[in-house]
């Protein structure tokens, strides 16, 4: 009964995919939603991204540039972040390079930094131990951050000289806990927000399942200090709930060395790949990447974005496909195709503060939300902003610098193209991004 209904309202809403209007997306990002994703067969590795008219797309760094990981091997640019703040804001573009072990050997996980100006690229950090470096925030007192997305994963710490472009110290961080990181983001009192990238109800853990995938709030004992504080994992009210929505609360403190078990134990909700975050406003935005499973193991529905009010607490679905965007059918080519949404990975506020979405899928498509919500706390207006063609490829790390609100850079993560993977900007066109 679920998936009949879910498909009904999913063939109604996509309605409004094709034929909507100019989306008034502030801020230098007016445009036209593009029709529908792109179509594999129209790929061109010099222009991959299929773009509403008057929007360009150059290449910041490629493996041209930088080629960290030779012989064959992606570079796998992940996830983006610039120095906002401090004498030359906005100049430099840190970016996490997400090669798994072994594949990463000898050379080690990387972090590498894009000097915006000049165009040169180097690394900035790399060790044989890294291992699937995922997120990365440049942090209110002037560092960088950056995570593990593998189980147990350390969250790190970039103490920086003077140039902005070399490491004077490296430091881990275990007191915001050992987990399977992805999204990193922080509050205006400076705690930190992470999750555990994990399949918490169906893979679950030695507890039994639903085990592990939470959200977690970590609270300095001192602003500005990670090395010690306070590990929170999210818990919802009646839990049973199948979406894990409702009245939610900070459960803890819990054990930060064994924060996916030691979570699950205070009470905290599973979810099935939590994976990057967002603050926007007081709002804690959450990428859920996959829906959960009927007794057949299929999904309910392909992913959503849940939305924490952190003042109320109160959890709710902001963009959920079958709700305010339309369930993907097929792939575009195919008969009976439907543009929708599916896998949605990493998240970003756009200089309007709509809520910006891509999705881990083949085509990886980006979509705009406007984080004005109807009665239910779903975005009253989701439009589809552009399409990845690159057939081998995912998008990845959108991000906007609040220091350049015209360009929105986006990594393409291993491409079909040899030495293909490259960071982006996208942008209006006879509009350069910071340089």
């Amino acid at each position: 009964m679920f998936k009949k209904s879910l498909l009904a309202s999913a063939i109604a809403v996509a309605v409004t995919v094709s034929g909507a209007a100019v989306a008034d997306h502030k801020g230098g990002f007016v445009f036209k939603p593009i029709d529908e994703s792109a179509n594999a067969a129209d790929w061109d590795p010099a222009a991959p991204w299929k773009l509403p008219r008057s929007y360009t797309q150059t290449v910041v760094s490629d493996e041209t540039a930088l080629n960290i990981f030779d012989g064959g091997r992606d570079d796998w640019p992940d996830m983006n972040t610039v120095n906002e703040t401090g004498l030359m804001a906005g100049r430099f573009l840190y970016r996490t390079h997400e090669l798994r072990y072994p594949d990463n050997q000898p050379e080690g996980g990387t972090v590498s930094v894009v000097d915006l100006e000049t165009g040169e690229t180097t690394i900035l950090a790399q060790d044989p131990s890294y291992d699937a470096l995922d997120g990365i925030r440049w942090s209110p007192w002037g560092t960088v951050v950056f995570a593990e997305e593998t189980e147990g994963g350390r969250f790190l710490e970039i103490e920086l000289n003077d140039d902005l472009v070399t490491a004077k110290a490296i430091h881990d961080r275990p007191a915001v806990g050992r987990l399977a990181h992805e999204g990193i983001d922080f509050d205006a009192e400076g705690n930190v927000y992470v999750v555990d990238e994990h399949r918490g109800r169906t893979s679950g853990c030695d507890l039994g399942i639903p085990c592990g995938g939470g959200i977690y709030k970590f609270v300095p004992a001192s602003y500005g200090d990670l090395s010690s504080g306070s590990l929170y994992v999210l818990g919802i009210e009646a839990s049973g709930r199948r979406d894990n929505t409702g009245q939610g609360a900070w459960l803890g403190p819990i054990d930060a060395v064994d924060a996916r078990v030691s979570g699950t134990l205070a009470g905290g909700a599973s979810y099935q790949r939590p994976e990057d975050l967002e603050v926007i406003d007081g709002v804690l935005y959450v990428a859920i990447t996959e829906g959960p499973r009927d007794e057949y193991g299929e999904e309910y529905y392909e992913g959503r974005v849940i939305a924490i009010d952190l003042e109320t607490m109160e959890v709710t679905n902001f963009v959920k496909a079958g709700v305010n965007v339309p369930v993907e059918i097929g792939k575009p080519g195919d008969d009976g195709h439907q543009t929708g949404f599916d896998s949605v990975d990493n998240l970003a506020e756009a200089p309007n503060g709509d809520l910006i979405m891509i999705e881990d899928n083949t085509p990886s498509d980006i979509w705009f939300a406007s984080t004005e919500t109807d009665e239910f706390g779903a975005s009253v207006n989701v439009d589809l902003f552009a399409s990845l063609t690159d057939p081998g490829a995912e998008g990845t790390g959108i991000y906007f610098s609040s220091l350049d609100p015209k360009t929105l850079y986006v990594n393409v993560q291993h491409s079909a193209a040899e030495d293909g993977d490259a960071t982006w900007a996208i942008s209006k066109k006879g509009r350069g991004h910071w340089k």
